[in-house]
């Protein structure tokens, strides 16, 4: 499923596009300039993806996540270290959720409510300071399991910056699945224009963002969930209690130039919350938000304010959050 929408009105043809599928999502590739890029964009992807998924045992991560210590690849300990450096950063982010993740039900689509007392026993595995790392050998306690999922398309993100660089390309759309890459310029020298998902409908967006070169990255509770005694449970865990995220947050886009911060954010923000989010906006300069919430309020930081636009048929209030 895609999370954003590109707006490509007016653009020149590309010099290569592409689409495939990898890391649990569709990919769609659009490059002006270079020789033959979007296929070295593809093989990294699928490196990647072969390499960090979780689901996949032949994975080095699957491998970590079954034996608890492991020498990693330079491909795989660089995320790791980031995803690990992030969580002790951001509040909200834990790379060591995936047991809650599958406890839940959410990769199998078994879904269930797990009781208070396993509740409590994932909690208790859910501490990425308890991973160590000693070069490129990561240790973890039993029962403790490691997910990229949430940087690892930021993370991919900022790997293809170095081929777009390396390739000479003019410019670049990559939509990763929910985070975008934007590189360069468009042909026409206008600004790239990416629509944020409409979390009432997916298929459609509720604005457009006017962008410059950076990483867009958006997380929604519509995108994976299930319903029991009408009650819906989404994708996104809280770390601290291992339960789906129920704090009227609908969705969070995040830009930064810096794509696995990008990822992560979209993610840590959501469990925050508004408050919490904006609060940490003013002690950062590193990325811009857009928050939409269940009460109808659109959260937007001030670097992003005046270059956003709602679409015809969406009405919120606005709550500009400045420094």
């Amino acid at each position: 499923m895609l999370f954003l929408i590109l707006s490509l009105t007016a653009c020149a043809p590309t010099n290569d596009e592409r689409r495939f599928f990898a890391m649990d999502t569709v990919m769609s590739l659009k490059v002006w300039g270079g020789d033959q890029v979007c296929e070295k964009l593809e093989a990294r992807a699928r490196e990647l993806d072969k390499k960090l998924s979780s689901a996949d045992p032949d994975s080095e991560i699957c491998r970590l996540n079954q034996t608890h210590t492991a020498a990693l690849s330079d491909d795989v300990i660089r995320p790791v270290r980031r995803a690990l450096d992030l969580s002790g950063e951001l509040e909200g982010f834990d790379p060591t959720v995936y047991p809650a993740v599958l406890e839940w039900g959410f990769i199998s689509g078994d879904y269930h409510i797990p009781d208070e007392t396993r509740l409590r026993e994932l909690t208790s595995l859910i501490d990425s300071s308890a991973v160590v790392t000693d070069g490129s050998t990561v240790t973890m306690p039993a029962g403790m399991m490691l997910d990229l999922g949430a940087i690892a398309k930021g993370y991919l993100a900022d790997e293809c910056k170095k081929i777009l660089a390396d390739s000479g390309a003019s410019g670049a759309i990559l939509n990763l699945g929910g985070t975008i890459l934007l590189y360069g310029k468009k042909p026409d020298g206008t600004p790239f224009k990416v629509g944020v998902a409409d979390p009432d409908d997916p298929s459609g967006y509720f604005g457009k963002l006017s962008c410059s070169e950076g990483v867009v990255a958006t997380s929604g509770g519509y995108e994976r969930y299930f319903e029991q005694d009408g009650k819906r449970y989404i994708h996104i865990l809280d770390p601290t209690t291992a339960e789906p995220v129920d704090n009227g947050i609908l969705s969070v886009t995040v830009c930064s130039e810096d794509g696995a911060l990008a990822d992560a954010l979209s993610t840590a923000l959501f469990v925050m919350g508004a408050d919490a989010a904006s609060r940490l906006y003013r002690d950062s300069d590193t990325f811009e938000f857009i928050i939409l919430t269940d009460d109808d309020r659109l959260y937007i930081t001030e670097g992003v304010c005046g270059d956003f636009t709602l679409t015809d048929g969406h009405d919120y209030t606005l709550c500009k959050v400045t420094k």
